[in-house]
């Protein structure tokens, strides 16, 4: 999961919620705006929509090849 910065500088950060014991209940994002107390230590890693749209575009673009190893991997590991 990414920071998302959005067109109005809002930051949309990953937040895990967990029961007591530890259990993962569920992954979502809260919002924190500018003049948040931990805005400016998220604002670096952020990335813009586009930003992201970007990186997701060329991952599926690029991972052809490693799709293809993994494929030929688990075809070996089950003929074993």
């Amino acid at each position: 999961m990414y920071v998302i910065r959005l067109a109005d500088g809002t930051l949309r950060v990953p937040h895990s919620l967990t029961s007591e014991d530890g259990r993962l209940i569920g992954n979502g994002y809260v919002e924190l705006e500018p003049g948040d107390p931990d805005y400016e230590r998220w604002l670096p890693e952020s990335l813009t929509e586009e930003e992201l749209a970007g990186r997701r575009e060329r991952w599926l673009a690029d991972n052809d090849e490693l799709e293809r190893e993994f494929l030929a991997f688990k075809a070996q590991q089950e003929d074993a």
